[in-house]
This record gives C-alpha cells, structure tokens and sequence, in this order.
C-alpha cells in the first residue's frame, strides 16, 4: 500500500472518531447515526444494548441523551490496523455523566471498532463499547448553567414567586398547576393529552430533557407532528408542514418567561411553531422550569435577549450550523377559550 494513502487513512479515521465525540458532546444524534454505515452496529454491553442500522442508532442516541443532565467524553488515541478498504481499531474514552434521575460518575472504557471505506469516506461498521473501569462516586462539580449568557436568570424562583405567577396566570384565564419536577410534568403531560390526538411539539430543551419529546414523539400513544414534519421536503412541501403545525389537535411547549404579573413569552427564529401555541392548536400545555419566571414583560423581554439567546444560538450553531435570532415574538397575555390553556410550573430548572 503506497504509505501516503495509508497516513491519509489513518488521519481520516483518527477524525471519524474524534467527529462521534463532537457529535455526542453537541447531542447531535442525526450526525452520530450518519458515521455509522447503513448497517453499522452500536454495541453497549453495559446497558445492555445493541443498536443495528443508522435509524436504530439514531433513536438510541434520542433516548440515552434524553435522560442526561450533562455528559463529557474525551477519546484518546489508540489503535488501527488497516487491511485495504476495511480497518480494525480502538480508541480509548474517559466519560463523566449524571442523569436526569440523579444517577452519577465517572468511567474509563474501550471501544474496539471496525472500519469500512464508503464513497462518503471512512465509517464505522461496528463500534463496540467496553467499560474498563467505574466510579459512581457523588461528582463534586456540575454543568455550568449560564455559559456565556447574562447570570440572574438561572435561579429557581422561590415558591412565593410561583405562587404569584400562578395566580396571576389563572386570572387571565390560563389552568395552572404547580409540579415539583420534570419527571412530575412528563408524568401530568401524558394525563391531559388525550390517546390517538395530534400532538405539534415545539423545539425546546425543557422537553428534550424532561422527556416529554420522546414520550410524544415515540411512545406510539399520538399522532406526533414534529417526527412527520422532519421527515417531509420543506421546498416542495411547505404548505403541508405549515398545516401540520399551524392547527393540531394539541401543542405542548415551554416559553421564554413567565411573568409575575401572568404573562408568557415565546420566540423563535422562524416562526413556524408559534401559530399552534397562539390560536392555532385545539389544546395547548406550557411546561416551564422555574427559573423562568421573572417579575414583568421588560424582565421577560431582557431574560430573552440575554439570558435564553446566547444559549440557543450555541445550540443551533453546533446542530443545524447557524446562528438563531428572536425574528418572531409571541406575548400570551390572557387564554380566552375557557380550559384550552394549561401551564406546568415547576419548582425546578429544566432546559433554559
């Protein structure tokens, strides 16, 4: 083999495992399953799990990253041994991770790893995970909650403040309830949406990690909106997406804020899932942390710009490769169709 393919391939592997990583620190789980041939396998023994095919791996990736509250992993070089358009190797991982349910720690683990060469590039055939060693031991440190955003808006209200956003909230018509967490409003969400109903679920990280995104979008109990829509051509469809989304049956969200004064604000950067939460869907569920409520709109309107912005166009730059903007606002003062409107208060912070 001429040694200048054999350095090119070596590079080009050394990067496919460096890109799963990125690809696992950034929860971009579409381009996970895509370093994977069309038939590659993801073995994780210690789960147990074995994930065969691109759309298996692909909806692993959304179930395991669904339960995180914050996950590292840093791979180390190790070995690779080709053999023409086929490879052999290992890499060697560290990983610190807690769940969603408090479960903690710390491992050092192996992925021993087939390669295959495609008309993409090098993928992997087969990537199988093994732990060498674990430490469940309490981690003394955390995710850091504000990254670069503005810092004030992170801290969980205290229950006076829920109190008096519920209250000003039902005023306007809204049905409140105050939860103690996430796993709370995943649990309430599947109460108040009726079996078989179209649900429209907006882009939050409230949903992703509380899990209600899965439970919608997976659990075969409604006819979600958003796995429909990701799969349909936006350039010769787009009057059918606008359709899907505009007027379902229901839409659960999160917002922006909530003010004390019984206000919710939401905002995107298209504009495509405020119609449901406006009007447009038969039912509609706010689940919101409570780190999102603040004292008014002016509040509302700074913890968007400074606080919510920054996070998310850090998120939309690492999964779609472009910046987001608050291009379309959406101020819900009051719910005039009696019992449409439920908000889910929580006494934790979940998503930003």
């Amino acid at each position: 083999m001429n040694d200048f393919r054999a350095i090119a391939d070596r590079v080009e592997i050394e990067a496919l495992r460096a890109e799963f990583t990125d690809a696992l620190m950034m929860r971009d789980r579409p381009r996970l399953a895509a370093l994977f041939t069309p038939d590659g396998v993801l073995r994780m023994p210690n789960i147990p799990v074995e994930q065969v095919g691109r759309e298996e791996i692909l909806a692993g990736g959304e179930r395991l990253q669904s339960q995180w509250d914050f996950f590292v992993q840093n791979t180390h070089p190790g070995t690779i041994v080709l053999d023409g358009d086929t490879a052999t190797g290992r890499a060697h991982i560290q990983e610190l991770a807690r769940s969603l349910d408090g479960r903690e720690g710390m491992n050092f683990a192996v992925y021993h790893d087939r390669y295959q060469r495609t008309a993409e590039g090098w993928k992997f055939a087969e990537r199988e995970y093994e732990v060498r060693y674990l430490d469940t031991s309490p981690l003394t440190g955390g995710a850091p909650r504000a990254h670069e955003a503005a810092p004030g808006f992170d801290a969980p209200a205290p229950d006076e403040r829920l109190r008096r956003a519920a209250d000003a909230l039902r005023a306007g018509g809204f049905a409140v309830e105050i939860l103690d967490d996430a796993a709370a409003a995943r649990a309430r969400v599947r109460e108040l949406l009726p079996e078989g109903a179209s649900v429209f679920t907006g882009a939050s990280e409230t949903l992703r990690l509380s899990g209600i995104e899965e439970d919608i979008s997976r659990s075969g109990r409604y006819d979600a909106v958003r796995p429909r829509v990701l799969a349909m051509d936006r350039a010769t469809q787009a009057d059918e997406i606008r359709r899907l989304t505009a007027s379902p049956d229901a839409v659960v969200n999160s917002v922006a804020a909530v003010t004390e004064t019984g206000s919710l604000v939401l905002a995107s950067a298209s504009g495509g899932q405020l119609p449901a939460n406006a009007g447009g869907a038969a039912r509609a569920v706010w689940v919101v942390g409570a780190q999102k409520v603040v004292p008014d709109l002016a509040s509302a309107l700074r913890r968007l710009e400074e606080y919510v912005l920054p996070l998310e166009d850090a998120r939309a730059q690492a999964v779609y490769g472009k910046p987001s903007a608050v291009n379309r606002l959406l101020v819900l003062n009051a719910e005039p169709v009696p019992g449409r409107g439920t908000v889910l208060l929580l006494r934790e912070a979940v998503g930003y």
